[in-house]
């Protein structure tokens, strides 16, 4: 039975490799899931993103990686917004509770349909299917949002007035402890990384395309003075399991040129860009696999531009990089670098990355066509698997592990 719906959903010699490929459905860790924002209230119309008129209610899926092929188990209602990148979901520690955030939201009365949102929502896992247990004010254009290493504090970048919200963990409950304001109000913080030890977060600023170190003592934040410098609008961010490197996407102007992805050495005094590397145009997301030795960037790579134009394209595009160490007499300081191994087409306005506990499924979003695609890294290759669809468009993703 499980082989018949597989190979319907594949075709015949892909579902044989991928159920040659599968780990056993009971092998799985019962937190084996992914969640999935998706986005109604927004669209793209020649190139223009807009607001849907009448829109239905973005929405949070829960997605199964316990099983193969994985599956959608449950939706619900959550406000969310695909403005900023895909890290505006963030799951606990102990897998009981989400955050996830809204940047925008539909607006009848303004020109394109939308207007800033600031809305936390913190979101039960423990219940079937999950349901919102909170709503809290973060500040406009909520958007990365992350949990400290200790599970203490979570913080959310506020893209529209240049500030950080601060906000206490008890259990599954949150109180706001304060604002943070960066040194631009139109500096554009989008993403936020905790360092490994929680004393000090990186944020990058689309903005004024810098990405700045800021300490964290006592529930409270500092600017460094030291900007770090990666490349143009830097976007979303991530950091390794071992928490040495983080990465950041620099996105660009969307105008068709090659853009890039950055590594930086946290381990260095202070932190510092160490290897940049030129990917496809609109590198929407970074993410490193569990066991660190890969990054995946998902790529828009001209899906959003009207048709016949000369940056259009029907496809994005997913690429996996070995992290790897440096020749001897390399130019990185800290002997890391990036090294392409595969890429492969995915769908339209392309959006989040995550990988399965194992590394061995990598799950992209693709806003355009509603749907989670599954991807397996195998043998060199990136071979593609089952397409879920998700009711919205799918903008932000998270899953239990790094």
């Amino acid at each position: 039975m499980r082989r018949s719906r597989l190979a319907s959903l594949l075709g015949g010699a892909a579902a044989s490799v991928w159920l040659a490929l599968a780990p056993p459905a009971n092998a799985a860790d019962p937190a084996d899931f992914a969640l999935s924002a998706n986005d109604n209230h927004t669209t793209i119309v020649n190139g223009k993103m807009l607001g849907i008129h009448d829109a239905k209610p973005d929405t949070l899926s829960v997605i199964d990686l316990s099983v193969m092929p994985p599956r959608l188990t449950a939706s619900i209602a959550v406000p969310f917004s695909d403005v900023g990148p895909p890290m505006a979901v963030a799951i606990g520690h102990d897998a009981r509770f989400a955050l996830v955030t809204a940047a925008t939201k539909p607006d009848p009365t303004t020109a394109d349909g939308t207007s800033p949102d600031d809305r936390l929502s913190v979101v039960d896992l423990t219940t079937s299917p999950p349901r919102v247990i909170q709503t809290l004010h973060a500040g406009a254009g909520a958007s990365a949002v992350r949990i400290s290493p200790d599970g203490r504090m979570a913080l959310v970048a506020n893209r529209f007035e240049g500030t950080i919200s601060i906000f206490a963990i008890d259990g599954a409950h949150l109180e706001p402890a304060g604002k943070f304001a960066l040194d631009n109000a139109k500096s554009q913080p989008v993403g936020i990384v905790f360092s490994h030890d929680g004393s000090f977060i990186l944020v990058s600023r689309l903005g004024d395309h810098m990405v700045s170190l800021v300490h964290v003592a006592g529930g409270k934040l500092s600017l460094d003075p030291r900007p770090i410098t990666t490349g143009v609008s830097p976007d979303t961010m991530d950091t390794n399991p071992a928490g040495t490197l983080a990465v950041v996407s620099n996105v660009g102007r969307s105008d068709g040129d090659v853009d890039t992805v950055s590594l930086i050495d946290l381990t260095a005094q202070p932190p510092r860009t160490i290897d940049t590397i030129g990917v496809a145009n609109g590198p929407e997301a970074v993410k490193f696999s569990p066991d660190g030795k890969y990054l995946a960037v998902n790529s828009i790579n001209g899906t959003l531009k009207p048709t016949g134009t000369p940056f259009s394209n029907p496809g994005g595009i997913l690429s996996l990089y070995a992290v790897e160490k440096a020749p001897a007499k390399g130019l990185t300081s800290a002997g890391t670098r990036l090294h392409k191994l595969a890429e492969a087409s995915d769908g339209g306005w392309t959006q989040g990355v995550a990988f399965s506990r194992d590394g061995r499924l990598i799950l992209v979003q693709n806003m355009r066509e509603h749907e989670v695609q599954v991807f397996r890294w195998h043998g060199g290759k990136l071979i593609p698997g089952v397409k879920i669809p998700v009711p919205g468009g799918p903008a932000a993703i998270a899953t239990p592990w790094p």
